[in-house]
């Protein structure tokens, strides 16, 4: 059964290290991609390494044990700080990133590390405030977990983020396949089995930029800028109406999408087959 955890205060103090797991949370490098070649094997959502930078042991131990079955290496870092020098030097493939850091905010470490590296970054924190997950997705975020946690949810929103980085739609197959659906993002074509689906030119742009960024949460705003290319308007009102439109045309059931899903108060994702 799936389980929740729910995270005592911080009152452990921190110290500015790196742990790296045991061995038991190592696997064969086989089974990941080739570090020379970049070549995909048969399980290509299972990333080489992931940082967590994170300050509570507690919360890092039920990190580690979800985890366990998505990378080879869990990387630790307990303060920011830490967590940049680690990132510059380890170079992950996803970053899980706490808030409530000692040192520094966390956002602050999501800017410095979005202004060079492209690496994907869920952000963890017991804070609920829309404005502060927008905020966080602007400055470069790819997801936002809260506390507390599903450790299975979270397992699966990693993966979705590995899935995208490593081996997303539009990089190498422009054609996107669920269920029925059929699109292809090249030839900007639509089909629901043998029948053809016509999409608006809004609608396709809308639908390849979410499907380009298939696992992460783009902000109205974000959204809205790509599409329209202007910053003035109503970005919720505008997006309403195109998303309710295009979830009629490609959701099996519009009133309960499975493809574009809402994230309330911030904006919109693409899902993905696992």
């Amino acid at each position: 059964m799936e389980q929740m955890h729910k995270y005592p205060a911080k009152s452990v103090p921190p110290r500015d290290r790196t742990t790296h797991l045991g061995p038991r949370f190592w696997r064969k490098r086989g089974n990941a991609m080739s570090e020379e070649s970049g070549e995909r094997t048969a399980n290509p959502v299972r990333s080489r390494a992931i940082l967590v930078i994170e300050d509570d042991p507690p919360i890092r131990r039920a990190l580690e044990h979800a985890l366990a079955d998505v990378t080879e290496r869990v990387i630790e870092a307990e303060t920011g700080a830490a967590g940049i020098a680690v990132a510059a030097a380890e170079r992950p493939e996803l970053i899980v990133l706490d808030l409530g850091l000692p040192d520094m905010a966390g956002i602050d470490v999501c800017r410095e590390i979005r202004s060079w590296a492209p690496t994907p970054i869920v952000v963890l924190s017991a804070r609920h405030a829309e404005a502060e997950k927008v905020a966080l997705l602007n400055a470069g975020a790819d997801d936002y977990v809260t506390k507390p946690f599903s450790t299975v949810e979270f397992a699966a929103r990693a993966r979705a983020q590995l899935r995208r980085s490593l081996t997303g739609p539009g990089l190498n197959d422009p054609t996107v396949r669920i269920g029925d659906l059929t699109v292809d993002l090249g030839r900007r074509t639509a089909a629901r089995g043998d029948r053809a689906v016509h999409l608006t030119p809004l609608e396709w742009d809308i639908l390849r930029t979410l499907l380009g960024h298939a696992g992460r949460t783009l902000t109205h705003q974000q959204l809205f800028d790509t599409v329209w290319h202007r910053q003035f308007g109503n970005p919720r009102q505008y997006l309403r109406v195109y998303i309710t439109n295009l979830r009629r045309k490609i959701e099996a059931d519009p009133t309960h999408p499975q493809i574009i899903i809402t994230e309330p108060g911030v904006g919109y994702r693409a899902e993905l087959p696992q």
